[in-house]
């Protein structure tokens, strides 16, 4: 299979190239800096850099034609700096822009020689949060599976757009995979950097009040998922990339202590995670609690059912 993969040189990327390697699949790698790439991929002959923008219309495009598959992962992250107007409107632009231009590209490929599968990234932020007021609120002990409406908040509305664009390849008669992701563990680097610096100097801790979800998934099921989604062809729409066993903050704290051999002893008040964080601390502070419906029912078996 040729694969044509975007955000290839990120958290998840990484390790889902190394595992397409491993079962004989050859990779286009799109990048905007095919050198700086180069390093963090493996050498393998199996591995073609392209460089590019995906946000941006350009030559890169053209090499979408003749893939099997398209897997886009591109999208700033959104702990890379502190949030203000500018940087909402980057965390957008970077998901739905690039999402738009993979999609014309696709387009603008011969039917023969079109992809038959977009795997695009998403997010649980796509749901309403357990602390919205108004009619998007949950309620404390809700299952959120991917029936459940989108939510009001910012990222909830990022995400509607995101998807939106993903699904205007199902016009083309492109099966398209929305991966609505949670917190990932396990990979090299990640978004939980910060919290376990904070438990390895032994001042780490639930946040906030500890009793919102965390609805988690193992690096391993994250990359056994895409994987699951490029050969499984009943797999549509949108899909929660999470684990069976969501947690309360306060106790993925405790096991993640407990995997780090610290104790989870101070915790961290809102307010000063909201000083420190800015906008994204109101999405930690909040719960997603989302379930792998879609998962379940096409008969993917997690690997781990615990995140440490």
């Amino acid at each position: 299979m040729r694969i044509f993969v975007t955000g290839g040189t990120g958290y998840i990327g990484r390790s889902l190239i190394d595992a397409l390697l491993r079962r004989g699949e050859h990779v286009v790698v799109l990048s905007r800096q095919s050198a700086r790439a180069r390093e963090r991929l493996p050498e393998s002959p199996a591995i073609d850099l392209v460089e590019g923008d995906p946000q941006y219309a350009g030559p890169w495009q053209a090499h979408v034609a003749g893939c099997d598959a398209v897997i886009h992962l591109a999208g700033e992250s959104v702990g890379s700096r502190r949030w203000d107007v500018r940087f909402r409107q980057i965390l957008r632009d970077s998901r739905v822009d690039s999402t738009r231009r993979v999609v014309e590209s696709i387009a603008a490929a011969s039917p023969s020689g079109r992809p038959r599968v977009l795997i695009s990234a998403s997010g649980i932020d796509y749901y309403p949060l357990d602390v919205d007021v108004g009619p998007s609120v949950l309620d404390d002990d809700d299952e959120v599976d991917e029936r459940t409406a989108v939510g009001e908040h910012f990222l909830a509305r990022v995400g509607a757009d995101w998807e939106a664009e993903a699904r205007a390849a199902e016009e083309l008669g492109v099966r398209v995979v929305r991966m609505r992701t949670g917190v990932v563990v396990g990979g090299r680097g990640g978004p939980l950097d910060r919290w376990v610096r904070a438990f390895r100097w032994f001042v780490g801790g639930k946040l906030g009040s500890g009793r919102q979800w965390m609805s988690w998934i193992h690096m391993d099921d994250a990359v056994g998922a895409y994987q699951f989604a490029l050969d499984t062809d009943s797999l549509t729409g949108p899909v929660n990339l999470v684990a069976p066993g969501r947690l309360r903050n306060a106790e993925f704290a405790r096991q993640l202590g407990r995997s780090l051999r610290r104790p989870s002893w101070l915790p961290v008040p809102g307010p000063a995670l909201r000083l420190v964080l800015g906008g994204i601390a109101e999405y930690l502070l909040a719960g997603r609690p989302a379930v792998p419906a879609a998962l379940l029912r096409a008969g993917y078996r997690f690997r781990r059912v615990r995140p440490f």
